[in-house]
């Protein structure tokens, strides 16, 4: 008897250790063992654990139509899951087991522990398109910059040709497999419907009816511009080469264009396996380290009034506070608004990256350590990044840029919904003008925080 065990790859298409399992000819039962206490110290948001819960049963389901028993095991933390990972094995003889690798620091040395301890485990990769390792520069090292790996990146996959796994399960009568429920805090997550929907429904309709437009619709949060795939990418749900496949069946040539504005969602993805590709080749990075070394001098004020400002919306800047309303009511936040916070957070406030990046993973349904290590990094300055500290965004200019009509932040700020769309992207001078009290001071003051932050990194 063999065993799958679904960590991070909660799906059944392109699953490289679910497919060894099928084609290696056992039988074999297929396993998900909790951590409520290892997700607890990861920060991982309530409204993820509430995603994950119903993608095991959603695998579960699928596979009792093809007879196959799945187990739900609850541990408290990758020490006791490993613990009853070998229990498990030993009572129900199992020969070996099937998994797919997972590239964050404290994951391989549970698996690193379960080898040296003799189980029989065999790790795949499942979680990017190109493999790690194999995107290298001149010197046989990883890239430092994205824009060069990401034309390495391209050359690569035009010559290897990423191509998904599809199962072909043997016939068996099908089965019951229980219903499972984590015990852990969890927050609703059905407004993001299950993978095989997304899969069927969502991609083939943005691919159709919303690429082309990507590159110019991405940056405006008011439209619905985006494909939403990342809540499934972080948790495995939906598999990165599947993506990509079906993007290449949409557009043929789409990896010529990556360069160009109509491959910005390609580009997309070649930012995602970027992340993952440096926390492979940077180990450090799963350590809350600096990418660049020369900033770990940095002594960081972290103000707690600013920072409880910030996690409270009450910046007194009105793109800021509608942008982290939407995160901690929808466990979301749209890509051009997390660049402005994270910056308003690091430049205006100077208060340390990581306890941005903390607050996200608490919140979002697609916390990913790689790519929201890499996003806060990129937005401090400290990471790998051809631009240097002084790229310090205007919230004012970037609301009235890309919320120009107000329609996002008249959203998730209902005080401001009387306010005139000429003072409405920083509304103090109206607010005191007309009287009333319907809106927060400003915290900081944008060229003060400004030239207080330039001088911050020189020092």
């Amino acid at each position: 008897m063999n065993l799958v065990w679904f960590r991070n790859d909660l799906r059944i298409d392109d699953n490289p250790a679910l497919n060894q399992a099928i084609t290696s000819a056992q039988p074999f039962h297929a396993l998900f063992i909790s951590t409520p206490a290892q997700w607890q110290a990861h920060d991982m948001a309530p409204i993820k654990i509430d995603l994950i819960e119903r993608h095991v049963n959603l695998i579960s389901q699928q596979l009792a139509k093809h007879g196959i028993q799945f187990i739900h095991i609850e541990a408290s933390d990758f020490v006791d899951q490993a613990q009853k990972l070998m229990a498990y094995c030993q009572q129900h003889n199992i020969d070996t087991v099937f998994a797919n690798q997972e590239v964050e620091f404290n994951e391989q040395q549970r698996d690193q522990t379960l080898l040296e301890s003799g189980l029989s485990l065999t790790l795949f990769e499942s979680d990017v398109i190109v493999s790690k390792g194999s995107v290298l520069n001149g010197q046989n090292e990883m890239y430092k910059v994205f824009t060069p790996f990401k034309k390495a990146w391209a050359s690569t996959l035009m010559s290897t040709h990423a191509t998904p796994l599809t199962p072909t399960f043997a016939q068996q009568a099908s089965i019951k497999n229980p219903q499972i429920t984590f015990n852990a805090t969890k927050q609703n997550s059905t407004k993001w419907p299950l993978a095989d929907t997304v899969l069927e429904q969502v991609l083939p309709r943005f691919l159709t009816h919303k690429y082309q437009d990507y590159h110019q619709d991405r940056d405006y949060p008011a439209i619905k511009g985006t494909s939403g795939l990342s809540p499934y990418l972080a948790i495995g749900a939906i598999s990165a080469k599947r993506v990509f496949a079906e993007l290449s069946h949409h557009y043929p040539n789409a990896l010529e264009m990556i360069s160009q504005p109509e491959g910005s969602w390609l580009n997309e993805l070649a930012w995602r396996d970027f992340y993952r590709h440096l926390l492979h080749h940077f180990p450090k990075l799963n350590k809350h380290h600096n990418f660049n070394d020369k900033y770990d001098s940095l002594s960081w004020p972290n103000p707690p009034e600013l920072l409880k400002a910030w996690q409270q919306a009450k910046t007194g800047y009105p793109i800021v506070d509608a942008a982290m309303r939407q995160l901690v009511q929808t466990g979301w936040m749209h890509n051009r608004l997390r660049m402005i916070v994270a910056s308003f957070l690091t430049k205006h406030c100077l208060v340390d990256w990581r306890l941005g990046e903390q607050f996200f993973m608490q919140h979002l349904i697609d916390g990913d350590l790689a790519a929201n290590n890499g996003g806060w990094q990129w937005a401090a300055g400290t990471g790998c990044d051809a631009q240097p500290y002084f790229r310090i965004f205007n919230p004012i200019t970037q609301s009235e840029k890309y919320d120009p009509d107000g329609s996002f932040i008249r959203k998730y700020l209902p005080e401001l919904e009387n306010v005139p769309l000429k003072y409405l992207h920083f509304p103090h001078e109206y607010i005191k003008q007309n009287n009333i009290d319907v809106y927060w001071p400003a915290i900081v003051d944008h060229p003060t925080a400004r030239q207080q932050a330039l001088s911050f990194y020189k020092a």
